[in-house]
């Protein structure tokens, strides 16, 4: 990761930078900083902008983190340890997620909605890995994602 300077946003279409940014995956911190200092007039139609646009780079980011984990954890070959390290790689995407859609921009009670979205997404990420891991006769699968919760944050 980079860490480079970005401005805050304070027009639509500097968020929509932003979040194009956010995206890639090319510099989380610098964005998140900018994020968090960013301005918006919340009104109507650039509301629902800004919320449709931050929404559908936070659905893209969680589905971009299942798949790597499902890369990583296809290419585990079942040792424990590779399996720990996707799991603990696919919380902290989702915790970062939920800190980058947790933004002083968005008025409540949206904001606790949108915040809400990323922890719903990460508890069904981790029911379905719990419920995946049980058709493993030993216990061990259902232990190490018990373990390694992806939705503790």
């Amino acid at each position: 990761m980079m860490t480079s300077a970005i401005a805050p946003p304070h027009t639509y279409a500097d968020w929509v930078t932003v979040l194009n940014i956010l995206q890639e995956r090319t510099d989380d911190e610098a964005v998140l900083a900018a994020m968090k200092q960013g301005t918006l007039e919340w009104q109507t139609g650039v509301a629902d902008r800004f919320s449709q646009k931050l929404i559908g780079v936070i659905n893209a980011r969680i589905n971009g983190a299942n798949d790597r984990f499902q890369r990583e954890q296809s290419r585990s070959h079942g040792q424990e340890r590779v399996i720990v390290q996707a799991l603990i790689n696919l919380r902290r995407e989702l915790c970062f997620l939920a800190q980058a859609i947790d933004l002083p921009v968005i008025p409540e009670p949206y904001r606790s909605q949108y915040r809400q979205l990323v922890i719903d997404q990460a508890n069904r990420m981790q029911s379905a890995l719990e419920d995946s891991a049980k058709g493993d006769r030993t216990g061990r699968q259902l232990r190490i994602v018990r373990s390694t919760r992806v939705n503790s944050f």
